[in-house]
């Protein structure tokens, strides 16, 4: 499978990368700087590009089976340049987009979402409203077929288990009311959905 991967250095896109390198997929890296980049290997390529230019995304994109999304909302301010890579994925011709989801998005048993609880930490809430807004600005897209995916309320770096549980929209902890998964596991969801697609047009979320 040919994957076009934006945000191929970042603290998620950098998993995912090995991951799908790791199961025999060509991945396209979309970057702003290469220089963080593994070394190369036949099955990478290196595009230096600003993802949320969508005719520079468009032109590197078309041509491969699907794009993941690793950019970080939390950095686009206006939601222009999650605008674009929506844009730049339909303009070339790519009909599957994956995306790397936030948790504040999840919602508790109360009906309330994570992001509005008093507690959120304070340095993460624009982030996290950001990251849900991508998530609107999907639902509101009637051409490409896209996931949304929602890590466990805490993602870190860890073991490779291959094992995780899936849910929807709701905040999924374990026996002792954790909610979490490593790096490496959720990278793992992903190239699963990319592989065996069980989502379509919706959001889902992953934790052990």
């Amino acid at each position: 499978m040919k994957i076009a991967l934006i945000g191929a250095t970042g603290y998620v896109g950098s998993k995912l990368v090995a991951e799908a390198l790791a199961r025999g997929h060509h991945v396209t890296a979309i970057v702003r700087n290469g220089s963080k980049l593994p070394p190369q290997r036949d099955a990478l390529t290196l595009a230096q590009i600003d993802a949320t230019d969508a005719a520079a995304l468009a032109a590197v994109a078309a041509g491969h089976d699907l794009v993941i999304s690793a950019f970080n909302p939390g950095v686009d301010a206006n939601g222009n340049g999650t605008l674009a890579i929506i844009d730049g994925v339909k303009r070339a011709g790519v009909d599957r987009l994956l995306a790397v989801g936030g948790a504040g998005s999840l919602y508790l048993p109360s009906g309330q979402r994570v992001v509005d609880q008093p507690d959120f930490p304070a340095e993460w809430k624009q982030g996290a409203l950001r990251t849900a807004a991508f998530l609107d600005q999907l639902r509101d897209e009637k051409k490409l077929d896209w996931v949304f995916l929602s890590p466990a309320a805490m993602l870190v770096p860890g073991e490779r288990t291959g094992h995780y549980r899936a849910g929807k929209d709701q905040l999924l902890t374990d026996a002792e009311g954790e909610s979490r998964i490593s790096l490496q596991d959720y990278a793992v969801a992903m190239l699963d959905e990319a592989e065996r697609p069980q989502h379509h047009r919706e959001r889902f979320t992953v934790a052990y």
